[in-house]
C-alpha cells in the first residue's frame, strides 16, 4: 500500500473539513478553528492539524476525577497510541 504525503492530505482537508468551525458572523475572520481530536490549539493550520501530522498529542479528562489522559501518537513503524494517566498528587 502506498503512503500519501502529509501535504496532500492537508490540501484536501483544509477547506472541506467537517470539523471546521465557521461561526464568524460575516465570514471574513483571519483565524479559523477546527474541532479535530489531535489538535491541541484548535487552529485550522498545517502545523496544528491532527489529520496531516504524524506526531500528535491529545489531553482528555480521565474517568471519576482520576486526572487527565495524555495520549501521544507516532507512525513509525506503524500507527501507535501511547496513553498515560496524569494524577494530581495529594500532599
Amino acid at each position: 500500500m502506498a503512503t500519501v504525503p502529509r501535504q496532500l492530505i492537508w490540501e484536501i482537508v483544509k477547506t472541506s473539513n467537517c470539523l471546521l468551525v465557521k461561526q464568524f458572523g460575516r465570514g471574513n475572520a483571519k483565524v479559523q478553528f477546527s474541532k479535530e481530536t489531535n489538535n491541541l490549539c484548535n487552529l485550522n493550520s498545517y502545523n496544528h492539524s491532527g489529520f496531516a501530522n504524524k506526531k500528535t498529542v491529545t489531553i482528555q479528562p480521565a474517568d471519576k476525577e482520576q486526572g487527565v489522559v495524555l495520549a501521544t501518537t507516532k507512525t513509525k513503524p506503524k500507527i501507535s497510541v501511547n496513553k498515560s494517566i496524569l494524577k494530581k498528587e495529594q500532599a
